[in-house]
């Protein structure tokens, strides 16, 4: 019998946890909401959520050792996912209203406003799916649902040697942003999979079956 994955749902007052849980218990994981340490370490995968400003997600975050905990993590190979601003964090840096704020920094560029007519996006959209997108399997024509003003528009790693290159999934509001990054055990959607309807447990479910 195929053992369920156990998910820890990363506690730490953001917002969003609850639809979280729900929605990873339906794409067939075994899920923790919690903001133990070990409980974080230990899981076969960690969700990140992250709602407000990108300064105040990246200090609440450090504020109960999310920093190390998923450095820790991807040392180790072990997945984590990121979303929305649990997304944006992981880049070195955000700027938002007048604010440089430092990031967790596990990957090179900086969060910043998107430069279209209407903010926030808010509402569904369709994605460019990254080549051998394992997130996007099967769902690279569906709708998904965003609530963002911010973003980040470029990806600067180049991968080189044995390591398999990441699949970079993009969207258009007003200019191209990062939809999603699947890097190695680290991956990221600046959608909310968890408020996306079907198409969103079918990504999460994806995730959660790659979790092994």
């Amino acid at each position: 019998m195929t053992r369920t994955p156990r998910v820890v749902v990363f506690d730490y007052e953001s917002g969003n946890v609850h639809s979280a849980v729900k929605a990873l218990a339906a794409a067939g994981a075994e899920v923790q909401l919690t903001d133990d340490r070990r409980a974080a370490q230990e899981a076969d995968g960690l969700f990140v959520p992250g709602v407000g400003a990108f300064a105040a997600v990246a200090e609440a975050l450090r504020a109960h050792g999310g920093d190390e905990i998923i450095d820790r993590r991807l040392a180790g190979g072990r997945p984590v996912l990121g979303v929305c601003v649990g997304m944006q964090v992981l880049f070195e840096r955000g700027v938002e209203r007048g604010q440089n704020a430092e990031g967790l920094g596990e990957w090179p560029g900086t969060v910043t406003e998107l430069d279209a007519p209407v903010l926030p996006h808010m509402g569904w959209n369709t994605v460019e799916a990254g080549e051998d997108s394992v997130l996007f399997r099967g769902i690279e024509d569906e709708r998904f649902y965003f609530v963002h003003s911010f973003a980040a528009k470029a990806w600067d790693i180049e991968v080189t040697g044995p390591f398999r290159r990441p699949a970079l999934t993009w969207a258009t509001h007003g200019e191209r942003f990062l939809a999603a990054v699947e890097n190695g055990p680290l991956s990221a959607t600046q959608f909310h999979p968890e408020k996306s309807g079907d198409a969103g447990i079918r990504l999460l479910t994806n995730w959660v079956g790659s979790l092994g």
